[in-house]
């Protein structure tokens, strides 16, 4: 419960920052905002700063995006001489402190940019579809896919089976989430709301789906029951429309 008051708290403070932001006219770029982001040592004005980079990003058109990619592409990297020293001294002395220090050094600062930008309300659905639009680049623009692999590693770790609950969809789940089981469903195509009911609505059927904390209206995997009495001899069978008696 209060962690819930405090994510309210936090999530109304940075609407409120995000409203005189857009209102004072200022003209700072995504880069600015970017270096202001990784120099803020205030735990609320970071969360405000990466809030001002993600709505920032999103207003920007395609080029300006490959833009924003080539810069953490080129200047988010680790430091080659923090990680040349490492290295001296993991040689010298191959200890698991030396090890650990290595790993640290080598690190790209790409991690840290967007572990800073996720500490926001929401971040992580922004930061899914940051990802989603770096992957339509990454074709022609081959370079990008160091950042893809820290955007990748970086999920991993956050989607973790262990962060992921398992709940029950229903006719009285709520409408964002339907849809986009709807929109989701990429075996047997759902053709509309009634043909959505006819699967999770009546008691023979059951649809269970997981979801990340961070993405309650997202259902990350979902799959579709049917309770039935005989082993069916087609997939027809089971998605007509007054299906098979359990």
């Amino acid at each position: 419960m209060a962690f819930g008051r405090f994510q309210d708290f936090l999530g109304a403070l940075v609407k409120r920052q995000r409203g005189l932001f857009f209102s004072s006219g200022e003209a700072a770029s995504i880069d600015e905002l970017l270096n202001k982001l990784m120099g803020t040592v205030g735990e609320v004005s970071g969360i405000v700063t990466a809030r001002q980079v993600l709505d920032h990003y999103k207003e920007l058109p395609t080029e300006q995006k490959l833009l924003f990619f080539e810069n953490l592409e080129k200047n988010f990297n680790a430091d080659q001489e923090e990680v040349k020293i490492a290295f001296k001294a993991y040689e010298k002395d191959p200890s698991s402190a030396n090890t650990n220090s290595l790993s640290k050094a080598a690190e790209p600062l790409r991690h840290e940019v967007l572990r800073r930008l996720n500490q926001t309300p929401d971040a992580t659905h922004d930061l899914v579809g940051m990802r989603t639009d770096l992957l339509k680049l990454l074709e022609a623009h081959p370079q990008l896919k160091a950042v893809d692999e820290d955007f990748v590693r970086l999920f991993t770790s956050w989607f973790g089976r262990g962060f992921l609950v398992l709940q029950t969809v229903n006719w009285a789940t709520s409408a964002a989430v339907l849809e986009r089981i709807i929109r989701y469903e990429a075996v047997h195509e759902i053709k509309d709301w009634e043909d959505l009911r006819s699967r999770i609505d009546p008691p023979n059927r059951r649809c269970f789906a997981f979801f990340h904390p961070a993405l309650i209206d997202e259902p990350l995997i979902f799959v579709e029951v049917a309770l039935l009495k005989n082993i069916p001899t087609s997939i027809y069978s089971i998605l007509k429309d007054e299906g098979p008696e359990a």
